[in-house]
């Protein structure tokens, strides 16, 4: 149910098998998927990105400082680095904030000036990356004193209108064990590439990091899947466990 603010929460539809929902699209584009360990210990987070041209796949993710970045695989090809050169996690303080653009830096700067999640991103809106105007994708982990909240958002054009932008928050206070949410920008391939819709699909977590960075990137399309960033956070301690894949190695 959505309040006159824009904020929702789930509707607590039937979760699905990730790995079906993953191997199901041949491109979901890049996606975030965040939740809780099925142990109910582990705050969980995944994010990857794929692409169809050569200057998207000339991409690997390095870990910078407490999160990562993009960068070019072989500087030579890079052509356009602005939408694809970013950091997609950053982490600050009691939160880490995942993205699939620079409004990373966004909701990290504007929050350290006392703005939320959601009035930073009031600041944006969906990329200019005409005709397929690509959704912003956000995720935000607050793990503090033991409790751990998810809030996730989706910025996209109204069916490729680039005259309105559709802003959703979703929050989740208390996330259960072995429960996710999974946003990604596109709902399949197409030309233009059809935007995300509906709420965050409620996805099963499973398996210590390694199995579920296992299952994720297995189940990415093998043509057109990139990179692969997963995490770990013990909900008691705040200490982290990460693991990179990337498509492109030396």
């Amino acid at each position: 149910m959505a309040s006159s603010g824009g904020l929702f929460i789930s509707k607590g539809e039937a979760m699905v098998n990730l790995a079906n929902e993953l191997n199901s699209n041949s491109y979901p584009g890049r996606g975030i998927v965040i939740g809780t360990s099925a142990d109910g210990k582990y705050a969980v987070t995944a994010y990857f990105i794929m692409g169809r041209s050569e200057n998207s796949r000339n991409r690997v993710f390095v870990e910078e400082g407490e999160g990562i970045r993009t960068e070019a695989f072989d500087p030579a090809k890079l052509e356009d680095p602005s939408l694809i050169i970013y950091a997609p996690v950053r982490v600050r303080g009691d939160y880490t904030i995942v993205t699939n653009g620079d409004q990373t830096d966004t909701i990290y700067e504007l929050m350290e000036a006392g703005q939320s999640f959601e009035e930073s991103l009031r600041t944006r809106e969906f990329e200019p990356d005409a005709p397929n105007y690509t959704p912003r994708i956000s995720g935000l982990m607050h793990i503090e004193d033991g409790k751990y909240d998810i809030s996730m958002s989706i910025l996209k054009s109204d069916h490729n209108d680039p005259s309105s932008c559709l802003r959703f928050t979703y929050t989740y206070e208390n996330p259960k064990a072995g429960k996710g949410y999974f946003i990604h920008t596109y709902m399949g391939d197409g030309n233009p590439l059809p935007s995300y819709e509906g709420e965050p699909t409620e996805v099963e977590i499973s398996g210590d990091i390694d199995e579920f960075t296992k299952m994720v990137w297995e189940n990415l399309n093998d043509d057109n899947k990139v990179s692969l960033f997963t995490r770990y956070i013990d909900i008691e301690t705040g200490k982290y466990e990460t693991r990179i894949i990337n498509k492109n190695v030396k």
